[in-house]
């Protein structure tokens, strides 16, 4: 690996945490450079075992998804339900700087692994946990995916999705990630003011606060009702206050999305893209508030999706482009992983698998003065329990008397 200074060199993290969240804020950690050290019970972190649901090989020498989450970090298997166990876990803490976790509190008081359970041993230590619903409230203990905490309590299923239909299909990691880039950017302060005066903290995100945040706008939106031309989600798109701001179908059957917020600035621009500048000093049309008022929202949609037949996809980005309109084509995961713009920016990373290489996806995170991180396979299941521990301190007959009693498990190299 290259000699490079990077932002977080010397910081050393300590994840315990499954599935995509807190991992996610651990590969960032160690993109910026940290020593993240990654303890899974013998089970192995249930990430692990997706690949079904995504159409993706069971192949551990093949996952691609587990190495987005988990690259660039070091992995033991731990059995943290015996003493021996917490105490190689203390000892990780002891040279740690940061805690990652998405137990919930439950399980956390369980073990005597709370945040005030610790801040005494480790008065430095920056203590960051998300979980579904928050550490405080009713619900705190509820298990929480984001398609459940992030999109259906947050009401972006029950909303964002064409009224007379059903909810739109969810992916994962979409509000996992949005999650983590919270959670990434407290445990940055928090360690940017441990560096200065020694103090922890404890830093939290949760998906339901997260996927409110995001859906702000139309959620504080929401308490006007309809008094001032809003709309009741779920909508038809018929009735979209900007009437060219859903998606449009070309003539090749290919759907464009325009945007511009602005109606008095886009609508004679878009009318003028599609054949239609006779209604540009249309006195109703051409004002916003006046369409609405006189319910002609639907009129107005009806002309520019009419309008936007007319043309293939192809055929409209001259068109747009010269106008200075903003669009862009609602393009297929296939065609994203071609898109030369996202590799031109280094979106994706190229790595070598057992049946070809695959485009791996990047962190989203660019340093102008820091060379591109490496991209460093996950590690198998336990990979790295024998060399971290000898790292504490641990003697081969150490390890190998917990190897025995299952206190660790000494993994598969690659």
């Amino acid at each position: 690996m290259e000699d490079v200074k990077r932002p977080l060199d010397g910081v050393k993290v300590v994840e315990m945490a499954t599935f995509i969240a807190v991992p996610a804020v651990g590969r960032i950690l160690a993109d910026m450079g940290a020593e993240v050290i990654k303890i899974e019970s013998s089970k192995g972190d249930n990430l692990r075992f997706t690949a079904p649901n995504e159409g993706r090989p069971s192949d551990p020498f093949e996952d691609t998804n587990f190495d987005l989450e988990n690259a660039n970090k070091k992995g033991i298997v731990l059995d943290m339900r015996s003493e021996k166990g917490k105490e190689v876990l203390f000892k990780l803490l002891d040279e740690a700087d940061v805690f990652l976790t998405n137990w919930r509190p439950q399980a956390l008081a369980r073990q005597n692994l709370t945040y005030e359970s610790l801040k005494e041993r480790f008065p430095g230590l920056v203590y960051a946990s998300l979980t579904g619903y928050g550490d405080k409230g009713p619900d705190k203990d509820l298990p929480g995916f984001d398609y459940t905490a992030f999109f259906a309590r947050s009401g972006w299923a029950g909303s964002l999705y064409q009224k007379g239909t059903v909810p739109t299909n969810l992916i994962p990691a979409l509000g996992d990630h949005q999650a983590a880039l919270a959670l990434t950017a407290g445990v940055l302060a928090a360690l940017l003011r441990a560096s200065k005066t020694g103090q922890g903290e404890k830093v939290s995100a949760n998906l339901l606060h997260t996927a409110v945040w995001v859906q702000s706008f139309q959620i504080q939106g929401a308490q006007y009702g309809t008094e001032f031309n809003g709309v009741h989600y779920p909508f038809d798109r018929r009735d979209n206050p900007l009437p060219y701001q859903p998606a449009v179908k070309t003539k090749d059957d290919r759907f464009l999305q325009v945007m511009g917020p602005n109606y008095g600035i886009y609508f004679p621009l878009i009318m003028k893209a599609i054949g239609r500048e006779d209604l540009i000093d249309d006195p109703v049309l051409s004002n916003q508030k006046k369409m609405q008022d006189e319910g002609r929202v639907g009129e107005m949609y009806d002309i520019v999706q009419e309008g936007f037949q007319q043309k293939t996809a192809a055929e409209w980005a001259p068109i747009l482009t010269e106008l200075d309109i903003p669009f862009a084509l609602c393009k297929t995961y296939e065609e994203v992983v071609d898109d030369e713009q996202a590799w031109a920016n280094d979106v994706f990373y190229k790595m070598d698998y057992p049946r070809g290489p695959k485009a791996l996806v990047r962190t989203p995170i660019d340093l102008e003065e820091t060379p591109l991180p490496p991209y460093e396979k996950a590690p198998l299941l336990g990979e790295d329990t024998e060399d971290v521990l000898k790292e504490l301190g641990y003697s081969d007959a150490d390890i190998s008397a917990m190897a025995k009693e299952g206190v660790v498990m000494q993994g598969a190299r690659k």
